[in-house]
Order: structure tokens, then sequence, then C-alpha cells
């Protein structure tokens, strides 16, 4: 039926609905802050969209339906003031209403961020005065947005508007509880991420002719990047969580920590330690999805799909052991399970980071070494050993690596690595917590490591 309609028709609908259903979002944003209706109701941002597009297209910029264009270039080389005449030459009437609506828009806010510093005794956050202007602008940019944008990225920012419409609580808390130290690391992390990563060399590295340096620290963000989602996540959205909660959200990036802690928390805490053993099956359970997150962001797709079925088979197997222990922990639990607090280690360290990515160029030219000169069955046993340390830079340098090990081969040593690490996880939770409980917890880990070495052969 849409094929009927001109496509000009609707670009326009979709700019006018969009529009719209952010004059609603803000009209709710500000009843559920008890504030009056004034500017930017839904009715002024619908038609503040529709002005946008209108004007964009009188200055001869053509809607294209599923053929997203591009600004044009300003004169090639030219000065300022060339550039300026030429946008004012092409976009004219465009920015001509961006300026009426930002004299508008200042007329609007001046009253209210007066009145905002006289109330000092109110909230801080009592006007949101600054909201309704940048709402304005973002329904005045929808037209050029769907008309010259790729429909992915309209939508992507529909969605960042009404999250910071709509998530003022969530963020609010967040805000509150991020301490500033916390604020310089990922400040430090994102300038390694976006200013060192893309100055990397992308020459091999000596003696690693499949290795090259972009890619191992490719794999430090990448891995750096989704542990500390997990740290955010539990220290500061969710931090008063359950032991079961702990489990989901620690094991996103570090499943030996959560071990630990709920370990040595079980033998204090009646609650914890029914609720520990299960807790801890669920931690492990979320490394092997993080691990199969991680291949696949660094762009092994061909290992990834290889290691699904293998850990694929583990995670819903301890799906269902964990569910069992948590049954069996709310029967016997005496009390509610307190909070329980992982410690202040940050994964965006940079130490922690430098120590990972040595660790990666080791372990890859270990691999490569062994492999060489000794053949299969060292790796094999590299891959035993390795369970007793940190499995993610051998892992991740496994599957960087390629041609120097049989694929078949890594699919087998990461699978034997991984499951060898969860037994050795399992072992510090039966020494730290000194309890029957946590004895089907190692049962169920040794045996997968049983199982994960008669499917690769080695048993």
């Amino acid at each position: 039926m849409t094929d009927a309609l001109p496509p000009l028709l609707l670009q326009f609908a979709a700019t006018v609905l969009l529009s719209f259903v952010l004059g609603l979002e803000l009209h709710s944003y500000r009843r559920s802050q008890d504030e009056g209706i004034g500017f930017g109701t839904t009715r002024t941002l619908t038609l503040i969209g529709a002005i946008g597009f209108v004007l964009w297209l009188l200055d001869g910029v053509q809607a294209n339906v599923g053929a997203p264009q591009v600004f044009l270039h300003p004169a090639n080389g030219g000065t300022a003031a060339a550039i300026a005449s030429d946008l004012l030459g092409t976009r004219g009437l465009y920015l001509a209403g961006l300026a009426v609506l930002a004299v508008w828009l200042a007329v609007d806010l001046w009253p209210r961020v007066a009145r905002s510093t006289r109330a000092a005794s109110q909230p801080a956050d009592n006007g949101g005065a600054l909201l309704p202007s940048l709402i304005a602008l973002v329904a005045y940019a929808l037209g050029p947005l769907v008309l010259t944008q790729p429909d992915w990225f309209v939508a992507a920012v529909m969605v960042v508007t009404i999250l910071m419409l709509g998530e003022k609580p969530l963020i609010r808390r967040l805000s509150d509880a991020f301490p500033s130290a916390e604020g310089v690391t990922l400040a430090k992390f994102l300038i390694i991420a976006g200013l060192v990563l893309p100055l990397m060399p992308a020459s091999p590295l000596p003696g690693l002719p499949t290795l090259s340096y972009q890619k191992v620290w490719l794999a430090v963000v990448a891995i750096s990047g989704l542990s500390y989602l997990g740290y955010v996540a539990h220290r500061y959205i969710w931090p008063k969580a359950g032991t079961l909660v702990t489990g989901i959200i620690g094991g996103l990036y570090s499943s030996t920590a959560v071990t630990i802690v709920l370990g040595r928390e079980s033998r204090t805490d009646a609650g914890i330690a029914a609720q520990a053993p299960a807790a801890i099956v669920v931690a492990i359970m979320m490394m092997y999805v993080r691990l199969l997150v991680l291949i696949a962001l660094l762009g092994h797709l061909d290992a990834a799909r290889a290691l699904l079925l293998p850990f694929g088979t583990i995670v819903l197997g301890s799906g269902v052991v964990a569910f069992v222990l948590w049954r069996i922990g709310s029967r016997t639990a005496a009390q509610s399970a307190s909070a329980v607090q992982l410690g202040p280690h940050n994964p965006l360290a940079l130490p922690i980071a430098l120590l990972f990515a040595a660790l990666f160029i080791a372990f890859a030219a270990i691999t490569q070494f062994i492999t060489t000169h000794y053949g299969a069955g060292a790796l094999k046993l590299l891959s035993l050993l390795v369970g007793f340390t940190d499995i993610n830079p051998f892992i991740l340098s496994l599957v960087a690596t390629h041609g120097v090990v049989n694929p078949s081969l890594m699919v087998s040593a990461i699978l034997v690595a991984s499951v060898t690490n969860n037994l050795v996880n399992a072992g510090y939770a039966l020494v730290l917590a000194r309890q029957r409980a946590m004895v089907p917890v190692a049962g169920w880990f040794a045996l997968c490591l049983v199982a994960a070495l008669f499917w690769t052969g080695w048993l």
C-alpha cells in the first residue's frame, strides 16, 4: 500500500509523527515533575518539526526514499567566508528558521533561568530550564534527518531523546552514585580507545605475523569495555542486588571475583550461603556468554559459530543446575540474603589493560612456539594449565592468530581451558565456603570437564 503513496508524503508524515511523539514525551515528563505546560507543547513541537521539514525542502534538497543523502560539501579549500556564503546560499531558509527559533527559545528561556536562580531554596532541578529548548531543536532537526539520513540513525536519535526524558530517576541515581574518580578513569579509557587505537599500526608484531598491534589493542578495548558495563551495572545501577542477581551481573566482568566473594561471604551469612551455589553457577554460565560476544565483536565469527554448540550446551546445562540449586536454597534459607559487594575492582584501570595486553601477546607467542616445535599435544597440555590462570587473553589470542592453530584444535583448546577454569573456580568456592552446599557446583563442572575431554577426543 505504501508503494502507491508519494515518497515525500511518507517522509513528511514520519517527521510530523516523530515530532508529535517528542511532544507527548515532553508533556509526560512535565506532568511527572509537577511542572506547568509552558513552552513546548505537543502541538508546538509538531509544528516546529513540520516547519523544519518544509524549509529544508524549499532550500532545494530533494527527498529520496531508501537512498540516504549527505550534506553538500562547501567550497573545497575555501575560506571561512566562502564556506559561510555557500551555506547561506544553499541552506538560507533553513538557517534563517533556525535563527528565529533560537531567538524565540532564548526569549522563553531567560525568564525561567532567572526564576530558577532566584528560587535558591528550591531543588536544583526544579525548572528543567534547558530541556524544552533542547527538545525543540531536536524536533526542528527531524525533517533534515528523515530526508537525508538512514532510518536506523533517525531511530537512534529518537531513542536517545526519549530515554533522556523518560529515565530521569535512573539517570539521576547513576549520576549521584558515580564518583569523580570513576569519571576520570572512564575519560582516560575513552582517550585510549578513541585516540590510541586508531594510531596503532596495522603491522604485525615481531615474530607473530598473524597478530598486529591494532588487533592486540582492539582486544583490550573490547574486553575492558564489556567488563566495565557489568561493573557499572552492579556497582551503581543495582548496588543492593541479591545473591543471584550478583551472579548474573558480576559474571559479565569477572566470574572468578564473584566466586571468591560469594564463597567468603557464605561462611558468615546464612542467606548468602543458601543462594551462593546457584549464583556461582550462573556467574560461570555468564562467562560463556561474555566470551561468545567478545569473539563475535572482534570479528571472529567462524570461531564463534564453532563454539556455539559446546558453549550453548554448557550454558543450558548450567541454567538447569542453577535452577535446581536455587530451589533447594529457597527451601533451606533461614533469612533473606543481604546485598553482596564485589569490592572496588575497576576493570578499566590502565594497569589492568596493560597487563591484559602483555598476557595476550605472551600467550600468542607461547601458543605459536609450542605448536611449531611440539605439536598439538603440547597445546592440549597448555590449555589445561591455562585454566588455572586468566583464560581471557589465552582464548582471544588463539582466535586472533589465524592459521597458527588448526580450527578444530583451537575450538577444543578453548573449550578445555574454559571448563578447567570453571572447575578451579568451583574449587575456590568449596575451599572458601567450607560447606557441603558447594559440592554439587564442583561436581557439575568436574562432569563438564570430563564431557569436554571426551567431546574433543582428548580422552
